[in-house]
């Protein structure tokens, strides 16, 4: 099977680690892999060498290359970011070219899976179905009534060849409110939507063109010049004019295909925010509920973030819920549960002209 991984986004919600220049896939936050080193090594045993693609940012490829030296990887730089379905389409136009109905499982390069063993078992069950042309994607079983994460409505069940479960979508649904989500969370045909799929080059490029035809006649142009001279100054005048649009969007809410969600028996989180990263490291919290990164200590103080990566010792005292965030050039201090709304902190920046800072 193709693996492609999806690495080119800019990690806003983890700010001030995170920057324009040094997204969240290519920062340690857990253990000491990057997150884009972890995902590769996680499906690095399924598609090795030629078949496993990662997509960047032109302005991340060397920082890409670097860390992932010794990796058997094909590295696609984007000129500049298109959202999803503009870099699943030109992952899928040289995959296409090598084989059009091989399954292709595509993932985002920033998410922490538990069992890495169980998620392989997964993405191959996924690839199977996807042989015959439908889409399939992961959903995970809601464990709380989470706002952060997008779900999908599954339908009817079904038992393919493979012997695991899977259901029709019915529907995607966007992030809830907290209300909505604890209904979905006592409901069990409400899963978690993954971000994570499987589907041909075929099937990926066919729905491409039919459901965004203008997307698509650009990618034809790109796809004229690869293997060719031309191909860097083609993608560089083409891609600049791509719809900028997610493939659950663009496709995946409006496909006539068959699609079907495979029920994930894994832990997963999109590691989408401080606090859900505090929330994941909870086997390392202190005893009163305080995670520390870094040169940091609490005193009288609970449930607290301290993440220190400027070279200064981060002292509390007497305060509680806390997300602390210390830089060589900028301090951040939030309530850890705010820390979805970081993107507000960042746009004042962007506002202010304050790009050094982002």
């Amino acid at each position: 099977m193709f693996s492609l991984i999806m690495a080119g986004g800019m990690g806003i919600r983890f700010w001030p680690a995170s920057r324009a220049s040094l997204p969240k896939q290519f920062l340690k936050v857990i253990g000491n892999r990057t997150l884009l080193q972890e995902t590769v090594k996680r499906v690095s045993p399924l598609s090795r060498g030629e078949n496993m693609y990662v997509v960047v940012n032109q302005a991340h490829e060397m920082l890409a290359r670097k860390q992932l030296a010794g990796h058997d990887t094909q590295i696609l730089a984007e000129p500049l970011s298109r959202n999803t379905a503009g870099c699943i389409g030109l992952a899928a136009l040289h995959m296409r070219r090598r084989d059009k109905d091989m399954p292709i499982v595509i993932l985002p390069a920033d998410h922490h899976i538990a069992d890495d063993e169980k998620f392989r078992r997964s993405l191959l069950h996924a690839a199977e179905l996807a042989k015959s042309g439908c889409i399939v994607t992961l959903g995970v079983m809601p464990t709380r009534p989470e706002t952060g994460y997008g779900y999908i409505k599954t339908g009817a069940g079904r038992h393919p060849a493979t012997g695991e479960p899977v259901y029709a979508v019915e529907r995607f649904v966007e992030k809830p409110d907290l209300e909505t989500a604890i209904d979905y969370l006592a409901d069990e045909s409400y899963v978690w939507n993954s971000g994570i799929f499987a589907a041909t080059a075929k099937t990926i490029l066919s729905e491409i063109e039919c459901l965004l035809p203008d997307l698509y006649s650009r990618l034809e142009e790109i796809d004229r010049a690869i293997d060719t001279p031309d191909y860097e100054s083609v993608l560089a005048s083409v891609y600049p004019n791509l719809e900028s649009i997610s493939i659950d969007h663009g496709v995946m809410e409006r496909t006539v295909t068959p699609m079907y969600v495979l029920q994930a028996d894994f832990d997963w989180s999109d590691v989408g925010s401080w606090q859900s990263l505090y929330d994941l490291r909870s086997n390392f919290h202190d005893e009163n509920g305080n995670l520390f990164h870094g040169d940091s200590i609490a005193l009288e103080s609970k449930n607290n973030f301290l993440y220190s990566a400027g070279g200064r010792t981060i002292s509390l005292l007497g305060v509680d819920d806390l997300i602390v965030v210390d830089t060589q050039d900028t301090v951040f201090v939030a309530r850890i549960d705010r820390s979805q709304d970081l993107r507000k902190m960042v746009s004042r920046l962007m506002d202010e002209g304050r790009s050094d800072l982002c």
